[in-house]
């Protein structure tokens, strides 16, 4: 199988190609592999390759033989590393098989690589220290985003249909807007974190992925969700597979457009341009539109010191047990400045300072629901800019305390972070290119708690409406004739 013709298969037309004979699973994962050969040197998405397990037998898995990578953080495989991006991490070897592992192995999942995140997963550009910048395969001086930013790179650039993906304040929606993806961030609950965890940063992390089409992002939700034993609690569980939801009518949705971010920020205009399109495109399929206010339930100030507060608090406990394993010291020799600046500032947190963080919460879940009283859908742009250059994110960052860090997380991606607060679902579709650069847009719709079946039918009708899946960036593997 030649890589020209593996970049036109997404996942589940891979799995059925070889359930059907057509293909080997072992000429796919070749085929994949030249892939990355081909592309990860001008976009350095992938950390570590190794020779993968015995293939699966084709059919004995939804996605079986279907080539995978795994973001280096939260997941865990039995005897490879997981660096968490970081040189405190460095040689880290996982024991055990989280509980998500072995589910993408019994789904069939071929996994043979780790792609790359930001240090600790903390920032939504990938540009760590330890193994340098991802770039984004359709313009390389431009971030990929993060943190699941090796992904989004590694998938644009046709290496594997599907990646996993984490999100705790927007890093599945943010690389799969600066790639030009589909990423959809599921509801708390929906997805186990264990058995090393019972949530993530108190539940605002959860597992997902990245991909081409939104047929696959749902056919590998239906093998990611459920509950496992110990799970502190779980989502209720979606009527039917989310798989057939992608090709049902949605029916019409009451949906409400924010073209400006909370906290005064300003959208730019190609990206309002590209929401009014939206706009337009959900009108002329029958749904109800109209610009809405929407209101958090906490002031914007508030909702930054909260999120510090929760989020360093939780890094600073991180750090120490990794300099507990590691024996490695908690220095500038082992962190980049804004994560050292955000352990020292979470290890000043106080007991009472982080309760009322996470009462917080409690406001804005209210309010969110309120307003899912009256609309189903609230759409914005996923990202008020177009993928900002390398080095964005790093300018004067050595200045920056915690908060100021975290200030800089949300002033640069201001609409994502609220449904990780709030535990909603929320996806980012791709919308047409920036006529001018030509780079990618993404647009982000959310829905209400446990919802993400109304999302999977509103993307797969957006899908057929305006296709995105053969739209290929510069850097991209079906580009090697030789291949």
């Amino acid at each position: 199988m030649r890589v020209t013709e593996y970049v036109t298969f997404d996942a589940v037309g891979l799995a059925a190609s070889m359930a059907d004979g057509e293909l080997t699973p072992a000429e796919v994962e070749a085929a994949a592999r030249e892939a990355a050969e081909a592309v990860n040197p001008r976009i350095n998405a992938i950390v570590e390759t190794w020779e993968a397990e015995d293939p699966p037998r084709p059919g004995s898995g939804p996605l079986a033989g279907v080539p995978f990578l795994i973001k280096d953080i939260a997941v865990a495989m039995a005897g490879k590393r997981m660096e968490l991006g970081s040189r405190l991490a460095a040689g880290h070897v996982a024991a055990a098989d989280s509980s998500l592992m072995r589910r993408f192995r019994r789904a069939g999942l071929v996994t043979f690589g780790r792609t790359t995140t930001p240090e600790l997963a903390y920032s939504t550009t990938t540009e760590p220290v330890f193994y340098g910048a991802t770039r984004n395969p359709w313009d390389l001086e431009r971030s990929a985003g993060g943190s699941s930013g090796g992904a989004g790179a590694a998938v644009a650039a046709g290496v594997v249909p599907i990646a996993h993906a984490t999100d705790a304040a927007g890093s599945i929606r943010v690389p799969a807007a600066y790639n030009g993806l589909f990423g959809l961030k599921p509801t708390r609950g929906r997805v186990s974190a264990g058995p090393a965890f019972d949530e993530i940063f108190n539940g605002l992390a959860v597992h997902g992925s990245v991909s081409r089409t939104v047929r696959d992002s749902a056919a590998l939700l239906d093998q990611m969700r459920g509950p496992e034993p110990g799970d502190p609690y779980f989502a209720p569980q979606p009527t039917r597979p989310y798989a057939e939801e992608v090709t049902r009518d949605p029916g019409t949705l009451r949906v409400g457009v924010l073209t400006h971010a909370w906290g005064g920020h300003r959208t730019a205009p190609p990206v309002a341009d590209a929401l009014a399109g939206t706009a337009r495109l959900l009108a002329s399929l029958g749904h109800r539109v109209e610009e809405v206010t929407v209101d958090l339930g906490v002031d914007w100030e508030e909702f930054l010191l909260a999120n510090a507060r929760q989020w360093t608090a939780n890094l600073a406990v991180s750090i120490d047990e990794l300099a507990a394993a590691t024996g490695r010291p908690v220095d500038s020799s082992t962190l980049e400045p804004p994560i050292l600046a955000s352990y020292h500032y979470g290890r000043q947190v106080t007991g009472t300072e982080f309760v009322t963080a996470l009462a917080l919460r409690n406001r804005l879940s209210r309010a969110l629901a309120r307003y899912f009283g009256t609309h189903d859908i609230l759409l914005t742009p996923t990202l008020p800019e177009l993928p900002v250059p390398l080095g964005t994110y790093a300018k004067d960052a050595e200045t920056l305390d915690g908060l100021g860090w975290l200030r800089r997380l949300f002033d640069l991606a201001p609409f994502t972070a609220a449904f990780n607060v709030a535990g909603t679902p929320a996806m980012s579709v791709p919308a047409p290119p920036d006529p001018t650069t030509g780079l990618p847009i993404g647009m982000q719709f959310a829905a209400d708690y446990g919802r993400e079946d109304r999302l999977f039918r509103l993307a797969g009708q957006l899908e057929q409406a305006s296709p995105w899946a053969d739209r290929t960036p510069a850097v991209w593997a079906g580009n090697h004739p030789g291949r």
